[in-house]
């Protein structure tokens, strides 16, 4: 999978991200997280090793009150998995 199709998922989970509403601090401080994660990856700052486990626990987490969120980091996960990210 190319860098463009890559960029183009992280953009969507970004924007997915900031529809989610009602949240309790555990579950915002693990959107605050994998914002930061999606945005380093973005940038190309740093591809940090502990966004993998944090997709996974957000969509265990989300899979039922946000299914598009889960579908896109579901996707993204499996893509940077892929990748050996």
């Amino acid at each position: 999978m190319d860098d463009k199709h890559l960029d183009s998922l992280l953009e969507k989970v970004h924007a997915e991200l900031q529809s989610v509403d009602r949240v309790d601090d555990e579950e915002r401080k693990l959107l605050l997280d994998l914002e930061q994660d999606i945005q380093d990856l973005l940038d190309r700052a740093g591809k940090t090793p502990s966004i993998l486990e944090r997709m996974q626990r957000a969509v265990e987490r989300f899979e039922v009150k946000y299914p598009t969120l889960t579908k896109l980091l579901s996707e993204v996960s499996a893509v940077l998995s892929n990748a050996g990210i």
